[in-house]
């Protein structure tokens, strides 16, 4: 079967890819962060808005964007971005929605491995963490086996003269996602997700209704069930006044639903002109969310407070993957049968992550077959070597995670904001609201609401390009000091926020060398992977280049210029 006949095998398949595309540790490890230091109750308001406000709107425009696209015979974002935005400049935007996929792939995958690699040893014995010992001192024994796994000490494969465990584990992953892909959509991806989601869903409850029959400690009263509720649905309404908190709601949107992925707009493709994207849409979003706040949150943050407390939960749950590796454990050392509960969890974030990592692979095959004219198997094969390439690159450059890191904020955060922006103008501004919105009734069984397509038009694109605006001026500097800065422009700042600190003489001294160190030790590690990023954007914009020339001559509409309904499909050898 060519990748332009494949189509999913019912409507659930379809729900149950997209919605398992954007479960993932996303959900689980990353929103309890967001929220845990951005007030509790007072982050699910910005979170609500911008799921209500981006989310949906940008959502409903994807799915319709690749439905159409797949009715003209096109499965790739570039090609289906060049449609609605009728033009060059929108089909080499799309290369974006390429690159993201593929450049998460390169960390995420390893993510991924390290979730097994902690279920095995909760499975096996545990990770070291002593039940009865003190908080501080759990989640140094975390920490460091969180370093060991994760290899972050130094760069390179070896420990001690051995292969690293966690190269093992990374290649038994990788073997995993390269199967389902290369059995494709109905077959792979959607087969494995037909099982993986409702295991995962067992998964959680059962680690749910446990953390929610916790007994309260007697010696911490302040400690319990009700309290950990209580921090998540009460909101603290001065942290409101704080942009940060409302540009981690929008981040957590876009990380969490895939919205401006690339996925959304490959999976929508194999649909049929009549499948439902209004609805599909709409419940795919809502099982991720049942996912992320009834499942993510309430068991994360809940048993962080009823063992570590507030403050502690505060303090040790931040908004990146790694300190959820932190403080669960220290919850699962002081819970009865914790290594049970502990192993169910994490192999629960591992089946999450799986089908996170199956939808970023996808994308990237699809273009490749559809720019090249390749068949599935050395689609799949140039997508693999390319994967691989890109984990070995961020396994390598391991020490202090700065590979990962930096690829996670220029590609996995700032070029989705980016590819979000051009992909609702296209909808909405471009092809024009009024067409994509009967594109996306053709079938539907529920209509889009008034008031959400006037969002599509003017409240989504202006809300995005205010939260991008503060985002990089809240985070850009930094990360571009890192990638830009000599010695002498380290120190100086290292000297200021010393002396921010009230530190002088000595200290002063050993805090700056160490602050400067650190930081030239990083940057080669930073720089490589900004030649990474470019290296593959290069490769991504060459062979659109080829496959809008393939498309060309093979006289399809690669500009949007064919009426809508003209399905002619020409010889595609």
């Amino acid at each position: 079967m060519s990748e332009q006949k494949q189509q999913w095998g019912s409507r659930l398949g379809v729900i149950l890819a997209v919605a398992g595309s954007a479960v993932g540790l996303g959900n689980f490890l990353r929103f309890p962060g967001n929220a845990a230091q951005n007030g509790g109750g007072a982050f699910m308001i910005p979170y609500f808005i911008a799921f209500l406000v981006l989310g949906i709107p940008i959502g409903w425009a994807e799915w319709t964007m690749g439905r159409y696209g797949g009715r003209k015979g096109f499965h790739s974002a570039p090609a289906i971005m060049g449609l609605w935005g009728k033009g060059p400049f929108a089909r080499y935007m799309g290369a974006f929605g390429v690159l993201i996929p593929i450049a998460v792939y390169f960390y995420y995958v390893i993510i991924e491995s390290w979730c097994l690699c902690y279920a095995w040893n909760y499975l096996t014995g545990g990770i070291g963490v002593e039940p009865a010992g003190a908080v501080a001192s759990q989640v140094a024994t975390s920490k460091e086996f969180f370093a060991d796994v994760t290899f972050s000490s130094q760069d390179g494969f070896l420990a001690d003269g051995k292969i690293h465990q966690s190269v093992w584990f990374f290649l038994i992953t990788s073997v995993i996602n390269i199967f389902f892909v290369f059995r494709g959509l109905s077959k792979g991806i959607e087969k494995f997700c037909s099982y993986a989601m409702p295991a995962m869903a067992i998964c959680a409850l059962i680690v749910l209704v446990r953390v929610l029959t916790l007994p309260t400690d007697p010696a911490h009263p302040d400690q319990s069930v009700l309290a950990g509720l209580n921090f998540m649905w009460n909101p603290d309404f001065t942290k409101l006044s704080d942009p940060k908190t409302w540009l981690a709601a929008a981040g957590q949107i876009f990380f969490s639903l895939s919205v401006g992925f690339g996925v959304i707009i490959n999976y929508a493709s194999y649909m049929r002109r009549k499948d439902d994207v209004v609805l599909s849409g709409l419940t795919s979003s809502a099982t991720n969310e049942f996912f992320e706040v009834a499942l993510g949150g309430m068991i994360t943050l809940t048993a962080s407070v009823v063992f570590l407390g507030l403050a502690a939960t505060q303090e040790n749950t931040g908004g990146t993957f790694s300190t959820g590796f932190f403080a669960l454990p220290v919850v699962f050392a002081r819970m009865p049968a914790g290594n049970i509960f502990g192993a169910i969890w994490f192999f629960m974030l591992f089946l999450a992550a799986i089908t996170s990592s199956l939808s970023m692979l996808q994308p990237t095959k699809a273009f490749v077959e559809e720019a090249l004219g390749v068949s599935r198997a050395v689609g799949t094969a140039i997508v693999a070597g390319v994967a691989l390439a890109g984990n070995v690159f961020v396994l390598w450059f391991s020490k202090g995670l700065v590979a990962l890191d930096t690829i996670d904020f220029w590609v996995g955060t700032v070029m989705i904001f980016v590819v979000a922006g051009t992909q609702i103008v296209c909808f909405a501004w471009i092809t024009g609201l009024d067409k994509g919105i009967k594109e996306a009734h053709e079938g539907a069984q529920i209509r889009i609401p008034g008031f959400i397509a006037f969002m599509m038009k003017w409240v989504s694109p202006a809300y995005l390009l205010v939260i991008f605006t503060m985002f990089c001026w809240s985070n850009m500097p930094g990360y571009w000091a890192n990638l830009t800065w000599s010695e002498e422009q380290f120190r100086a700042a290292a000297l200021e926020a010393g002396a921010a600190k009230n530190l002088s003489g000595a200290e002063l001294d050993t805090f700056v060398a160490t602050d400067v160190a650190g930081k030239l030790d990083a940057q080669p590690a930073t720089r490589y992977s900004w030649a990474l990023i470019l290296g593959t954007i290069g490769l991504l914009m060459a062979t659109t280049a080829v496959g809008a020339k393939r498309w060309k001559a093979q006289g399809r509409d690669i500009d949007g210029q064919f009426p809508p309904d003209d399905e002619t499909k020409p010889n595609l050898a």
